[in-house]
């Protein structure tokens, strides 16, 4: 059922305050508040609901407000949900109109509610981020002509993928799964194998590899003992053999794998069987666990700062130069302003965009002075890739799935935006003081002195 508006309140409460009478209107996060257009979201996700039938859903300010101010602090799902019992702003921001003493929902709502709408309608958010910014001043139309374009990988939650440690986890797996089913196994496996997984890392780390590498295969026959064993005995059942397929599928695919194969059916984590294994050539990691996504931004310095203008999920690892057209086309759907250049690394050589607003690092024909100072400015991306991952989640990715990809990276991307129009509205405030206070000294200054009669 659709979200219930809130109810009209009467102007003044004999025994509660409003919230702003208690707080301070020229705090950023008040005014921020007042730049996003709340009602758009109502618009844009209302389809999703029914009229009639089922529990009114959670109100939809409160849901986006409560996902912006999470991306825009990097915090988990439960930590913003303690912000919000704490903070008043937070509660205003939310469009809260008495200060609240308990939560109006539970912390796997906002899961829920991630999944309902789906990553495509969330763009909306990145795009009202966009549109507030241009209502606060903090960008121009001017700017979002002129983008630069990138990838980067947005790395899994999962630790660093070993042999011993997938073969480890999947017998705990099939052993409790086993056990919750009822199924009775010839031997479950679990106190050697714990013991050979950590013999494996003793002796890897000490420089004994053909040693360690017993360790693992003696892991991977315990591991399809288990598989066959239990493949057997619910062969005749079709409800539990329904339940283990997803299971054992994966645990399937583990055991076919080799060490030396780096296909696209390679499994590096059985809890998110989704991750890629990239290598972006860096010093540091030499490769990464994730997904890759394409960021797009300002190239020009805004007022506000380097606004990010599009954020995609990349799933397969495709070559960056195949995404560059589909890129171009979801910046200006976000903007509603056409791309007249745009300035990518050489990794985008042989792309599939248009060539006469396409600028490549290193390309030498058809560059004025203004090209070539603007081609300059390419490199500016990075550091916001660097604060998208230090101040926000895309450093590390908690969601579930290719879903979960597709939606962090776009709520990564609003909450970058929101982090730069919070701090362009905190700056203006303190510019807009200073220059009222320096206006007060000049006139007492100039203020004649009168004489005592």
């Amino acid at each position: 059922m659709r979200p219930k508006q809130p109810a009209a309140e009467p102007q003044e409460d004999l025994f509660r305050a409003r919230l702003e009478n208690l707080v301070d209107r020229r705090h950023a996060l008040a005014r921020l508040a007042g730049l996003i257009d709340w009602g758009r979201f109502e618009a844009e996700f209302g389809p999703l609901y029914t009229e009639v039938t089922g529990r009114p859903g959670l109100p939809t300010r409160l849901m986006v407000g409560l996902h912006l101010l999470k991306h825009m602090d990097g915090l988990s799902d439960e930590a913003i949900c303690a912000r919000y019992l704490d903070s008043p702003y937070v509660q205003l921001f939310c469009g809260e109109v008495f200060f609240r003493h308990a939560l109006p929902l539970d912390r796997s709502s906002m899961t829920r509610w991630r999944q309902r709408i789906g990553p495509e309608r969330l763009e909306a958010l990145l795009a009202e981020s966009l549109a507030a910014a241009r209502r606060g001043g903090a960008v121009a139309d001017k700017h979002l002509r002129r983008v630069t374009i990138d990838t980067t990988v947005a790395p899994k939650a999962v630790t660093h993928p070993t042999d011993s440690k997938l073969l480890h986890r999947g017998i705990e797996i099939l052993v409790r799964r086993a056990r919750r089913h009822g199924i009775r196994l010839r031997q479950s496996y679990l106190r050697v194998a714990k013991r050979a997984k950590r013999e494996a890392a003793k002796l890897m780390h000490s420089g004994r590899p053909r040693q360690a590498e017993r360790q693992v295969r003696q892991l991977r026959t315990w591991l399809g003992r288990l598989f066959r064993d239990i493949a057997r005995k619910i062969a005749d059942s079709g409800a539990v053999k329904a339940t283990f397929a997803g299971p054992l599928g994966l645990i399937g695919r583990l055991l076919r794998q080799r060490r030396d194969g780096r296909g696209r059916d390679k499994l590096y984590s059985l809890h998110a069987p989704e991750v890629e294994c990239i290598g972006k050539g860096k010093a540091q990691a030499r490769y990464e666990f994730g997904v890759k996504v394409s960021i797009a931004t300002t190239n020009a310095v805004a007022p506000g700062g380097q606004f990010v203008l599009g954020a995609r999920a990349l799933p397969g690892n495709p070559y960056d130069g195949h995404t560059l057209a589909a890129q171009i086309a979801q910046t200006e759907r976000l903007t509603g302003v056409g791309v007249e250049r745009a300035y990518v690394d050489r990794g985008y050589r042989g792309h599939d965009a248009d060539r006469a607003r396409v600028f490549v690092a290193g390309q030498k024909r058809g560059l004025t002075p203004t090209i070539r100072r603007e081609r300059r400015r390419r490199s500016a991306i990075e550091p916001v890739i660097g604060h998208m991952k230090s101040d926000g989640h895309l450093g590390r990715n908690f969601l579930r799935g290719t879903e979960g990809d597709a939606t962090n990276i776009v709520l990564a991307a609003a909450g970058h935006n929101l982090r730069l129009l919070r701090a362009w509205l905190a700056w203006l405030l303190a510019f807009l003081r200073n220059l009222l206070a320096a206006a007060c000294r000049s006139a007492e200054v100039r203020q004649p002195r009168t004489l005592a009669t």
